[in-house]
């Protein structure tokens, strides 16, 4: 049976479902699955590159490019 075959019987299935609860499960794992999926895509910087943050933050901070905490919180 080929993939796409295999997602429309899924789909099928899934809307068949009555049980609230077996649809909080999909959706539970379903958002699990994504979460895993982008963590894979995941790369740490390298220490140079962390560095380099570093230093354009500290010239930020003193060149006043910066939001404060309360204006940050005014805005969200």
């Amino acid at each position: 049976m080929d993939l796409q075959t295999r997602k429309i019987e899924f789909v099928q299935a899934f809307l068949k479902l009555q049980s609230e609860e077996m649809i909080s499960q999909f959706e539970k794992l379903l958002r699990n699955a994504k979460q895993s999926e982008s963590e894979k895509d995941f790369e740490p910087f390298t220490v140079e590159e962390l560095n380099e943050r570093i230093l354009q933050s500290e010239k930020d901070f003193e060149n006043n490019k910066f939001k404060t905490t309360a204006e940050l919180l005014s805005k969200y």
